[in-house]
């Protein structure tokens, strides 16, 4: 696939190069990691080569083996050919510095929710240390409730899940973080199962919309349907959510939910909660902050 230089042996850079152009025009879409052909090109070379993800550079002379050139022409004939998202192929995904299992049994790792986490939910969480129970509603991969034990170091973290599938894939990522004993999973609905009250509740839920459902390129139909649909406009789990959190919400207790590009829906939908919009790398419109007074209104 890789152009040779001079009968010089392919190179890493060649590679590269030939890679991101393939990507271009097989048309795909991103997302799942990886915001463009060039990044998911160099993301899918150095992991297949077990190279440092940080340090390309230095490794763009180095010479492939007949060995590694098969590896990364089966590799990258999947993601192009077959538009199995680059998470799935190589078996992780990564929120900041954290690294996750994930296979096609769960959503692919991703929510606005963890660049929050991963800086305390300052300012609307003033000490860490005060937070003794959280929640994670519709786990998936348990990504988040791992999270919310590493950054909230007292909490004991509940994450519950509709899918059988999903909640194996999380058992192996709270394993592998040795958090067993912090963080518990539940399979149920929403709160089905759950006692007691948490100072703490985040939740992305499936949210896409009819719509936008029946239009999902192949990379994000590759995920299971129920980690997504949303129901008609999207808000089906939302609406479900804001209903039930007060029963679940200490006295000063927050709900923090993720709800894509529905905001104005949601507005329209329920004018008279006081939702704080909370600036994410992706804007102002998909996360917001609600504490358990604001909902009892």
């Amino acid at each position: 696939m890789a152009a040779k230089t001079g009968g010089e042996p392919k190179q890493v850079r060649d590679w590269l190069h030939a890679t991101v152009a393939r990507f271009k025009r097989s048309g795909l879409h991103f997302g799942h990691g990886s915001s463009n052909a060039h990044d998911e090109a160099v993301y899918l070379l150095l992991h297949t080569l077990h190279l440092p993800l940080d340090e390309l550079d230095s490794v763009l002379d180095r010479p492939l083996s007949r060995d590694e050139i098969q590896k990364l022409e089966h590799i990258v004939r999947r993601r192009a050919d077959e538009r199995i998202p680059a998470a799935y192929l190589t078996r992780e995904a990564w929120l900041g510095e954290y690294r996750f299992h994930v296979d096609e049994r769960a959503i692919v790792p991703r929510s606005y929710i963890a660049e929050l986490l991963l800086d305390g939910l300052h300012p609307w969480v003033g000490d860490v240390q005060t937070i003794s129970s959280a929640l994670d509603l519709c786990t998936g991969s348990g990504c988040l409730a791992i999270l919310l034990a590493l950054v909230f170091p007292n909490a004991r973290v509940d994450a519950t899940d509709l899918s059988a599938d999903a909640l194996a894939v999380a058992e192996l990522n709270i394993a592998e973080y040795e958090l067993r004993d912090r963080v518990h999973l539940t399979r149920g609905d929403l709160f089905a199962g759950l006692a007691g009250r948490y100072d703490l509740i985040i939740a992305n839920p499936p949210y896409v919309n009819e719509d936008a459902m029946a239009r999902l390129p192949a990379e994000y139909r590759a995920e299971p349907v129920m980690a997504l649909a949303g129901g008609q406009d999207g808000l089906h789990l939302v609406r479900r959510v804001l209903a039930e959190a007060p029963r679940y919400l200490t006295e000063r207790g927050l709900l923090i939910m993720e709800i894509g590009h529905n905001r104005e829906a949601l507005e329209q939908s329920f004018p008279r909660l006081p939702f704080t919009w909370l600036e994410t790398s992706g804007g102002d419109g998909l996360v917001f902050l609600l504490s358990a007074e604001e909902l009892a209104l």
